[in-house]
């Protein structure tokens, strides 16, 4: 039997306090049963979006781009940078950050070692845009699906919203990814030889899987359908691929039992320390100041507690502080917990998988440079994105 590693004991542990909270009264049942309620959808598309993710890195999807990356930039130091950039956007956009930090993190260590260059320029552009590139689509973040449920908006409307705040992190992100990691990559390798061209070794599962991903992609944007809906769709398509291809791959072990217990253990604590005196501290810290300076407020506040505590949490707890109606405002809390969460390794889900993953390829990111060029990132993220957002709006 495989032994618990530490996020499976954190998780169980979140679920036995929530449930022992429930049991003992400490959390009322209607607000656990209002929360349940509420994350059911959003757990159903995590499950799916997963399956859908690790099934098309199985089919090489991953790898066929990010060999596609490398060869389109021709040997030239910068592109591979921006290449990487687009990548991993897409990536964390179309396919949820968590899927960038688990999926994508090993393709491009790999990648690394293909090519001949620094693996840690490329870890630190998965995890950063991890984060800080989830901020246009609900699917991208678990609590962009929270965001968009609570002020009503689809996924079109929501990257009408969001997308200048997302282009200004991106760009803060790209300047701190270039000025602390990549440009020192650039001394020791300013060119590199592209790999050869990638042979998958089933291209027409590649294909397939490529395709389901691509009208995942585009029924989030156009269709007016239940996101869990969509992914469960593209889900379905995958699975069936793999079933006349390759059915070994099936396995249970594709669900993510994990984050289906963490998810739900989260929520049960977070209504209950809310029940406790946590919503007076955060409606008293976020306040009802209306404009930039409201909005700023609350970015800090969210972006702060998340690297305290976490984000997901933060933000479920953040959101019934802000005043009803305060749209910019809830929308200034995701800001502060989506790109704001950069400088501890818990603050987001994201990082601590990463976290994971570059520690079971032997990649060490060490730890004090990673909190101090982090926190660069995260200041330089909130303000550029809140204030994007209050000039656009």
């Amino acid at each position: 039997m495989r032994r618990l590693d530490g996020l499976d004991r954190l998780a169980a542990a979140l679920l036995g306090c929530g449930l022992v909270a429930l049991a003992t009264g400490a959390l009322p049942t209607d607000r656990a049963g209002d929360a349940m309620t509420r994350i059911v959808p959003l757990l159903g598309f995590l499950g799916t979006v997963v399956v859908l993710a690790e099934l098309t890195r199985r089919a090489e999807v991953f790898d066929a781009a990010a060999t596609g990356v490398a060869r389109a930039a021709r040997g030239s130091y910068p592109a591979l940078f921006g290449l990487c950039v687009l990548f991993s956007s897409v990536t964390t956009i179309a396919l949820n950050l968590d899927t960038t930090a688990v999926l994508l993190t090993p393709v491009m260590l790999a990648l690394a070692g293909r090519v001949g260059i620094a693996p840690v320029p490329l870890a630190m552009t998965t995890v950063w845009l991890a984060n800080t590139a989830s901020l246009l689509l609900p699917v991208s973040n678990l609590t962009n699906l929270l965001a968009a449920d609570r002020v009503s908006l689809s996924p079109a409307e929501m990257a009408a919203r969001m997308w200048a705040p997302q282009l200004a992190t991106l760009a803060v992100t790209m300047l701190c990814l270039w000025g602390f990691f990549w440009r020192r990559g650039r001394r020791d390798a300013a060119t590199y030889e592209p790999p050869a061209r990638f042979r998958a070794a089933d291209p027409v599962l590649l294909r397939l899987c490529a395709v389901a991903c691509v009208g995942f992609l585009v029924a989030v944007l156009l269709a007016e359908l239940p996101l869990w809906a969509v992914s469960t769709a593209a889900a379905v398509a995958v699975v069936a691929a793999f079933a006349v291809r390759d059915r070994g791959a099936l396995r249970l072990s594709l669900v993510p039992w994990r984050l289906l217990v963490l998810v739900p253990g989260m929520f049960l604590v977070v209504e209950t320390a809310n029940a406790h005196g946590l919503h007076g501290f955060l409606v008293s810290a976020v306040g009802d100041e209306g404009g930039f300076a409201g909005m700023l407020r609350t970015a800090g506040v969210g972006a702060g507690l998340s690297n305290a505590l976490n984000n997901l949490p933060v933000y479920v707890a953040g959101e019934s502080a802000v005043p009803t109606g305060h749209h910019d405002q809830l929308l200034a809390l995701l800001i502060g917990t989506n790109v704001g969460a950069t400088v501890t390794p818990w603050a987001s889900l994201a990082t601590l998988l990463w976290f994971e993953r570059c520690h079971w390829h032997g990649t060490p990111v060490p730890l004090r440079r990673f909190m101090a060029t982090g926190l660069v990132l995260a200041v330089g993220c909130v303000v550029a994105a809140t204030g994007t957002y209050a000039l656009v709006h």
